[in-house]
């Protein structure tokens, strides 16, 4: 007779891991705390509270109020691929695609308020657009040596926008449609990246 081998025990899911789920709790916090306060103001402690933990776990985690800063802001703008993009239609695409991202991502915003002021914002900001953006010019612009100038204008046009329309909140640029908004901006971005160089 032989004997029965006892049942297989089903496993049970991996629940997942407390460090997981600190990390996110402060992420959110300090996106939320930068978008509100700025860096200047946003303090660590601060953080922890939103995010219902101690301060130390903060420090552990990033180490600093700049590293935390770095790690909430790491921002893909997911731009089209340049290689799909029709030179004709780049600043239509452009427009329509940052402003999507700006009405739905409060960590543009929140980047957008400390750059303004501090220097890691700052530095963020123009990686995150000399990396993302710049391929961009340098495939539909006529000369490529002009990519960096005419990135830096369209990048002027869009974070234009953001400051009046998501920071500052002047009444008339708040209150402009979607469609009016890249019925203005498409023009002079595709103007930026596609017209002859100015004599």
């Amino acid at each position: 007779m032989t004997e029965s081998k006892p049942p297989t025990p089903t496993p049970t899911p991996t629940p997942p891991r407390r460090s997981e789920a600190t990390r996110t709790a402060i992420l959110d916090a300090a996106r939320e705390r930068f978008a509100a306060d700025g860096y200047e103001r946003a303090t660590i402690r601060a953080i922890a509270k939103d995010a219902n933990i101690d301060p130390s776990m903060v420090m552990r985690y990033y180490g600093n109020k700049e590293g935390l800063f770095a790690a909430a802001v790491a921002i893909d703008l997911r731009l089209p691929d340049p290689a799909s993009l029709p030179r004709d239609d780049a600043g239509r695409a452009l427009v329509t695609h940052f402003l999507v991202m700006w009405e739905k991502n409060e960590v543009l915003t929140a980047l957008l308020r400390v750059g303004a002021t501090n220097q890691a914002g700052a530095e963020r900001m123009r990686s995150i657009f000399g990396d993302q953006l710049l391929p961009v010019a340098r495939r539909v612009c006529p000369d490529p040596e002009q990519a960096p100038a005419r990135a830096a204008l369209v990048s002027a046009q869009l974070l234009g926008l953001a400051l009046t329309r998501y920071v500052l909140r002047f009444p008339p640029a708040v209150d402009l449609a979607p469609e009016e908004v890249v019925a203005w901006l498409a023009p002079t971005v595709q103007r930026y990246l596609t017209a002859p160089y100015p004599a």
